[in-house]
């Protein structure tokens, strides 16, 4: 009988693994989870029939979880490990309950006194993870450490006592870290803790103990930042690529922590603005921590070093509009975006200039659709001001992309330079538009006030007319057809503008005026393109065109 091909044996595969899977493990902690309820219903009906008395239900269970918890160590030496750990799993559970019970319930021992053995309890379920190498084990500890504080709940007011104790499982993690590649414990360890938090702030936290409260924030906060800077990167070989936990932790860590303080600051901007750039400074401060402590930079551990950058960054953007007013916010991301393209450049950092060029299209965006300005004087002004540097940092851009950049990265270049265009044809456009709005409201006289709109609409065409003409010039002295095409399609623009409504709207000089004017350009610009300056017929024809000058 001929052996079964690869596509035949390949399902058989597959379904035997799925087998494998459910039968050593999904039924494994579903009869976990059904012999806790099923000790929990023998306690209940225990209870309700008085078969034990109260010390000895809580004696007994303490017996039971030890005894169990022991004798999962005879599957472990057998190679039953997973087999051994839902045990233990069990074992830690009984404990728990156990030890809840003889508190809450029976009232047999102060809750301090069983905020202590589950304390006990956890930091032993620790101790045989470590020793034996298990993080499900370190899991376990995680579920029970966590669930202490519900557990042994008075439902008093403890601040000090329950963040204390948070830290202590947090900086116990830490710990871990500096051991074991246990990363997934760092994901459950910052979901414990949030959970914590929230439920006590949602119903303990007023004003008075702020103070207190940004104290525990802000230390939490520190003990999962250093997460990056305490696991030994060495590890990272066992990963393929960045690890996702180093890389998306830190920022939700960053947020949980801002938003936090911004819930208790809201009303106080000023101060939250010295929080958001003592959050930058801190992560700065851990980029070079991270940075020096790796003496032998990979992909990895530069990825990380330069998120925490970014993270820096997006604090000092969050504090710009937190502490300025108006158009300083706009010219306040405009410098940073320069500052983080020129630090961009220097490094080659493909990340920084990410950001660098959201800080820059954000900065564009407020001054374009939501910065308002009144301007009483012509070109010297808040709003021309800011887009002269709006216009500098775009300039800067298509220089550097003109020398520097990769080929893959010049439509960002070339998006760069139409921005630019656009910008300066806006202010230019806008600044016409406010003068003759300003000669307007100085005037009663009906006929005054129609020539003063004749002329701002004049104005418009004479703007972009000579604009297109010099951005043309521009085009044919760098031979660059890219900027000649930008010529183009504003010109044909005023053309449209001159036919349609110059003609239908301005007065008779005006209208002279815009007519001459547009044909003298485009006369100029046909004799340029008929003398064929630019060898564009020998392109045309397939001819080597004499070299010039880089566009």
């Amino acid at each position: 009988m001929p052996p079964p091909s690869p596509a035949a044996s390949q399902p058989q595969r597959d379904s035997a693994d799925l087998e494998g899977q459910i039968g050593k493990f999904w039924l494994n902690r579903i009869g976990i989870v059904a012999v806790l309820i099923g000790a929990a219903y023998f306690l209940q009906l225990a209870i309700q029939n008085q078969w034990i008395g109260p010390s000895g239900q809580v004696g007994l269970g303490l017996v039971a979880g030890i005894a169990v918890v022991v004798w999962s160590e005879s599957f472990r030496k057998k190679n039953y490990q997973a087999f051994s750990y839902s045990l233990k799993a069990v074992g830690i559970g009984i404990l728990y309950l156990s030890l809840w019970a003889a508190s809450q319930y029976y009232h047999l021992i102060p809750v301090a006194g069983a905020f202590v053995a589950m304390i006990v309890v956890t930091a032993s379920t620790i101790a045989m993870a470590l020793s034996q190498d298990a993080e499900l084990l370190a899991f376990y500890a995680q579920i029970g450490g966590f669930s202490t504080p519900l557990l042994v709940s008075t439902g008093q007011n403890h601040e000090a006592v329950l963040f204390s104790y948070v830290a202590l499982m947090d900086l116990a993690v830490l710990a871990l870290a500096a051991f074991k590649p246990w990363r997934r414990l760092f994901w459950s360890s910052f979901v414990g803790t949030a959970i914590l938090y929230l439920g006590w702030f949602s119903t303990y936290y007023s004003n008075d103990q702020r103070t207190l409260t940004v104290l525990f924030t802000l230390g939490l906060g520190a003990i999962f930042a250093a997460i990056p800077v305490v696991t030994p990167h060495e590890e990272s070989r066992l990963y393929k690529g960045t690890s996702t936990t180093l890389t998306l932790l830190p920022f939700f860590n960053a947020g949980a922590m801002f938003l936090c303080l911004f819930v208790m600051y809201e009303s106080e901007k000023s101060t939250l603005t010295w929080y958001a750039l003592g959050l930058a400074a801190g992560y700065l401060l851990l980029a070079s921590l991270f940075r020096y402590r790796t003496a032998a930079p990979t992909q990895s551990t530069t990825v990380i070093h330069l998120l925490h950058v970014a993270i820096a960054i997006v604090f000092i953007t969050i504090a710009i509009p937190l502490k300025l007013n108006e158009h300083w916010i706009t010219i306040g991301w405009l410098i940073e975006s320069a500052a983080l393209l020129w630090i961009a450049v220097r490094t080659k950092s493909d990340l920084v200039r990410i950001f660098a060029g959201c800080t820059l299209t954000l900065a564009i965006f407020r001054l374009v659709i939501i910065d308002s300005y009144t301007t009483d004087n012509l070109v010297f002004n808040a709003r021309f001001l800011t887009s002269l540097i709006a216009i500098a940092i775009l300039g800067g851009i298509v220089w550097a992309g003109e020398r520097y950049a990769y080929q893959q990265e010049m439509p960002l270049i070339h998006i760069a330079a139409v921005a630019l265009n656009l910008l300066a044809l806006w202010s230019l456009t806008l600044e016409a538009r406010d003068y003759f709005s300003r000669q307007s409201s100085t005037t009663n006289y009906a006929t005054v006030y129609h020539q003063l709109q004749l002329g701002r609409d004049f104005s418009y065409s004479a703007i972009w007319l000579v604009y297109g003409a010099a951005l043309m010039a521009t085009g044919f002295w760098k031979k660059s057809a890219f900027v000649r095409w930008q010529a183009l399609a504003l010109i044909a623009f005023t053309i449209g503008k001159v036919f349609i409504y110059d003609t239908a709207e301005l007065d008779r000089v005006y209208r002279i005026l815009s007519f001459i004017a547009l044909g003298v350009v485009l006369m100029a610009i046909s004799f340029v393109y008929q003398r064929d300056w630019l060898k564009l017929s020998s392109r045309a024809a397939g001819k080597p065109a004499s070299p010039g000058p880089s566009a």
